[in-house]
């Protein structure tokens, strides 16, 4: 937390696969931000997630919200329709709403509402609980498509403009937390996704593994052997990772402010 702190602004990711607790890291890193004095918006790409039900309150200068795809998607379609749409005749904007239909028009609209979110990084810390893998890998390519657009139009040694893809691979102003579970195919997942990223020039900056037998240090034989079969997995990640942070299992889900906070502190805490 300190490390993430230091710049006093930026934007955090959480990424990995569905039901490995992004949403539970995301929101723990924010109320630590939040308690640290920053001011902090909790965002999540994932319409699965439930931001509400994990926090189940709120906290001073922490802001929580949503890139929901449909109202993202009904946003942009009302602003086209009222901009470029205004000066045409009926069969114009009949054309021009049937062409809004296209999923195309929906990754738009989802990309121009992330690339806000990016943004807002520059002043202040933003953490993005993003959607699993695949979706989230969707949202990229389209950074990437922008960055590449962009840099067409402008001209290849043109200074003076930032793309959101361009800010994602600035470590000083994205920071990357990948996270899965000390178990084969999480962490076979984490490690695609992780090559996946650095082919877009993107750094994982920290792994966390989450919900360990091995860092709750159990007592009963059954469990010690479970925790001893985690053993190779964590290895693995030492390996890939720059920082690990683990989260031991807990005896009761962390929901509240006041347990999510607790994530964050050293483990010798709750030993």
């Amino acid at each position: 937390m300190d490390e993430i702190e230091a710049d006093g602004h930026g934007l955090v990711m959480c990424m990995g696969k569905g039901g490995v607790g992004k949403t539970t890291v995301a929101a723990a890193v924010a109320i630590a931000l939040a308690g640290r004095g920053h001011e902090v918006l909790l965002t999540t790409t994932d319409p699965a997630a439930h931001l509400d039900m994990t926090l189940s309150g709120s906290a001073d200068r922490l802001a929580v919200a949503r890139i929901d795809p449909a109202a993202a998607l009904e946003q942009y379609q009302s602003r086209v329709m009222e901009t470029k749409g205004r000066s045409l005749d009926d069969a114009g904007r009949a054309a021009l709403a049937e062409d809004l239909k296209s999923p195309c028009t929906a990754e738009v609209a989802v990309f121009q509402q992330f690339s806000r979110a990016v943004h807002d990084a520059r002043r202040k810390f933003v953490v993005m609980d993003t959607a699993p893998t695949g979706h989230t890998l969707l949202l990229l390519d389209a950074a990437g498509s922008y960055h590449r657009e962009v840099t067409r139009q402008m001209g290849e040694g043109s200074v003076g403009y930032v793309t959101p893809l361009m800010r994602l691979q600035d470590p000083t102003q994205t920071k990357v937390i990948l996270v899965t579970l000390a178990e084969t195919t999480p962490v076979l997942e984490a490690t695609a996704l992780q090559q996946d990223l650095q082919r877009a020039g993107i750094h994982p900056w920290a792994w966390v593994v989450n919900n360990s037998i091995a860092a709750a240090r159990p007592e009963s034989a059954f469990l010690r052997a479970r925790a001893a079969s985690e053993r190779d997995q964590i290895e693995r990640v030492q390996d890939l990772a720059d920082r690990l942070a683990i989260v031991p299992l807990l005896a009761q889900e962390p929901v509240g402010i006041g347990r999510l906070g607790a994530l964050t502190e050293p483990i010798a805490q709750h030993a």
